[in-house]
């Protein structure tokens, strides 16, 4: 890649992070952000997107790079800590041994991904709760929140993808995907162009049946046949309009018999039909 092109990537890719950071408020002044870096491209670029943000950044935010260890046989530890070391940015090793316990309770040939996440989550909650962590950094990226989409829909029956700000469960962390605008085609250019040490994930990475696959590669296919496929599925996600869904506790659709018109004009419901297609009212 030319420095043009590699210049104009870095930007398209800052924008991107950017405009998210600012749509969903991700970063405030005064924030304590942990970056979690898993060793893998989507980690590598949020991070090095994130400290030229910073630079810049109109409120002032610290950032810490963590790394969970999980134990998996042949990891090379040294490779996060010498490649931060390098970049002189603060961060931090969880070492807990989540390989066994998956490897325990997971039978061979079936899918890690649910119960490793599971105890991923756990270890970082737990550090950031303990070290004045104000927001949760993940690397997922636009392809990631698309695909978990459709994980849902055909194995969930939710309508269920990512947002790109969770607050969690028991109402003590705050997540953020600043990497959620972001096509993963430009995140792997732009990976390669800067040559991040990539780590590969020997547990989850190297499972060829999981569903996650599968439906990566239905996007993939309907993608080349109709470019711009995934971004107009996931500007859905962002324009919602649950009148015209099915879910009785998300829209009140008791209340329409009430508003009904009778004379006036309602601008409620003329506002509802202007958002369905003609498809919504068959003949």
């Amino acid at each position: 890649m030319t420095s043009g092109n590699f210049k104009r990537l870095q930007a398209r890719l800052r924008g991107l992070v950017g405009k998210a950071i600012e749509d969903y408020r991700m970063i405030a002044d005064g924030d304590r952000v942990m970056v979690c870096l898993s060793g893998g491209k989507d980690s590598y670029t949020m991070l090095d997107l994130l400290l030229s943000l910073q630079r810049n950044a109109p409120v002032r935010f610290e950032l810490l790079a963590v790394n969970l260890d999980q134990k998996q046989p042949g990891f090379p530890a040294e490779v996060l800590p010498r490649y931060l070391d390098g970049l002189g940015v603060p961060y931090h090793v969880i070492e807990q041994n989540t390989y066994a316990v998956v490897k325990r309770v997971i039978p061979d040939g079936k899918t890690t991904c649910g119960l490793c996440s599971r105890l991923r989550r756990g270890a970082l909650y737990r550090f950031a709760a303990e070290n004045g962590i104000t927001k949760i950094a993940l690397g997922h990226h636009r392809d990631d929140i698309v695909e978990t989409l459709f994980l849902n829909l055909f194995h969930g029956g939710r309508l269920k993808a990512m947002p790109p700000k969770l607050l969690s469960e028991d109402r003590r962390h705050v997540v953020v995907r600043p990497l959620c605008y972001v096509p993963e085609r430009l995140i792997a250019r732009y990976a390669a162009a800067r040559g991040f040490p990539i780590i590969p994930c020997t547990l989850c990475g190297s499972q060829p049946t999981s569903q996650r696959i599968a439906v990566k590669q239905l996007l993939a296919g309907w993608e080349r046949a109709h470019p711009g496929r995934i971004e107009s599925i996931f500007s859905s996600l962002r324009h919602v309009a649950v009148s015209q869904l099915a879910d009785p506790a998300a829209f009140d659709f008791v209340a329409l018999d009430a508003r009904r018109r009778t004379g006036g004009e309602d601008p409620v419901d003329l506002a509802q039909e202007r958002d369905a297609s003609p498809e919504e009212y068959p003949l």
